[in-house]
């Protein structure tokens, strides 16, 4: 026979360690879910705010591509042509910056900005070739706003268009 009296304290030692492995091993596991959770919903929140900031960017961008609000951008001593090319380019520039901003909304809205940047920049053409050139800025700003209001506000239409998309994801 053997002595297992030599294996009392090691036998003792492990009925008592087993369960705060256990609790220790529950507690880890509980841990590493809980920061997974908190991942998850920063991540979530992260994606709200970009989309968030991405509608506010592009609205802002609506706005300032508004023919009432490009007319008073440059000097008045400028010439008809070289506003329309300082403008188109401002335009071309704000946009290329913003273009980032797709990758946060819908299709359909990105595809009503770019329509919107591209109606304003034919705006721009079109008024100067009606002119045949002929006319001083002044002049040219003022037939440039005309043309605008008698067709549809298609810049206002896009914004509010965003702006029900935003209510929706917030």
């Amino acid at each position: 026979m053997t002595n297992f009296s030599g294996y009392l304290p090691y036998a003792f030692a492990l009925i008592i360690a087993i369960p705060f492995l256990v609790l220790l091993r529950q507690f880890v596991f509980t841990y590493i879910r809980l920061k997974e959770q908190e991942i998850r919903l920063l991540t979530v929140k992260s994606n709200s705010e970009n989309k968030t900031q991405a509608y506010e960017r592009m609205t802002l961008f609506l706005e300032r591509i508004k023919p009432s609000n490009l007319v008073q951008r440059f000097n008045k001593d400028l010439a008809s042509h070289e506003f329309i090319f300082l403008t188109e380019k401002t335009i071309n520039e704000e946009f290329e910056y913003n273009s980032s901003q797709q990758l946060y909304v819908t299709k359909n809205s990105w595809q009503n900005i770019v329509d919107s940047k591209n109606a304003v920049i034919d705006l721009l053409h079109k008024t100067y070739d009606g002119l045949n050139g002929n006319a001083n800025l002044e002049e040219f700003k003022t037939i440039f706003i005309m043309n605008y209001m008698e067709n549809e506000d298609y810049i206002s239409t896009t914004i509010e268009d965003l702006r029900r998309e935003i209510l929706i994801i917030a």
